[in-house]
């Protein structure tokens, strides 16, 4: 039996089981290491049976929901390979954006920055990256999430400090940016979750408590102590926070200006505090 018509069958198990059909070639090519032009080829040739029991196991996996990603390791965040694991959220293209807008938006240098809730350290990884003079901190609550964050750092080859933190807690310093994705889902929301998302990605990355504001009140009532005189945050959001989290900030940043942005798919998904001169 050809290649093609294996990888079929198991793409139309996957699609019957509500599954994306599509992860199961993408993980094929990604764990034999395959260009694009190597697949199409592959496709046409007689598999062994070591090789359908290859496919297989891709399929029984991600049958079980797991994500893509956790199979072959590792996820493209900003122009980098990080590894992930069941440790850590898996980094999306929205927060492509934030680092984006945050890059755009801050030409100088030697800033520093706190990232609250680092995970795979993907935001703070991709800024210490693109702005080399930049002093960036990374804190996470969790040690097995900040275990990967250091190995991302390492693969990098960059210069970050990682601390357990509970947002402020371990923090004694002030800073000019303070930037977040923090956990923000509702738990009314959990059957908005994906179920790759809901079966495999951590729960204390994803779920908080007041409506999924918690994480947010706190930014805003300690941001004050370590903001910088002119200092800004840069918080990604959940679609359905565009009100609630600006308002958070106005509250208790009340001399600030509070923007909600959208996302490329129309969403509100990032919220900026900052002095307004621009």
């Amino acid at each position: 039996m050809k290649l093609a018509q294996i990888i079929k069958d198991f793409e139309d198990k996957l699609l019957a089981q509500g599954e994306e059909v599509e992860s199961l070639s993408f993980v094929y090519r990604s764990l034999k290491n395959q260009s694009f032009t190597d697949f199409v080829f592959a496709m046409q040739q007689e598999v062994s049976q070591d090789e359908k029991d290859f496919v297989e196991d891709i399929y029984k996996q991600l049958a079980t929901h797991k994500p893509a990603q956790y199979i072959i390791g590792h996820a493209d965040f900003f122009g980098m390979q990080l590894k992930v694991d069941e440790r850590v959220l898996i980094p999306r293209p929205e927060t492509e954006e934030l680092v984006e807008l945050i890059l755009a938006e801050n030409p100088e240098m030697n800033l520093s920055v706190l990232d609250i809730g680092t995970g795979s350290g993907a935001i703070a990884l991709a800024l210490a990256k693109n702005r080399s003079d930049w002093s960036v901190t990374a804190v996470d609550i969790s040690l097995d999430a900040l275990e990967v964050a250091e190995l991302n750092g390492r693969n990098q080859n960059l210069n970050i400090v990682y601390k357990k933190s509970d947002c402020f807690e371990a923090i004694s310093s002030k800073c000019d940016i303070i930037v977040s994705n923090p956990p923000y889902i509702s738990q009314a929301d959990e059957a908005e979750v994906g179920l790759n998302v809901l079966h495999s990605e951590p729960h204390l990355a994803l779920f908080a408590d007041e409506d999924g504001l918690a994480i947010y009140r706190r930014i805003a009532e300690g941001a004050k102590d370590y903001l910088k005189d002119g200092g800004k945050i840069y918080l990604e959001i959940g679609y359905k926070q565009g009100q609630s989290v600006p308002d958070l900030f106005r509250k208790h940043l009340p001399e600030k200006r509070v923007r909600t942005l959208r996302d490329q798919f129309g969403q509100d998904r990032m919220v900026v505090v900052d002095d307004g001169q621009d």
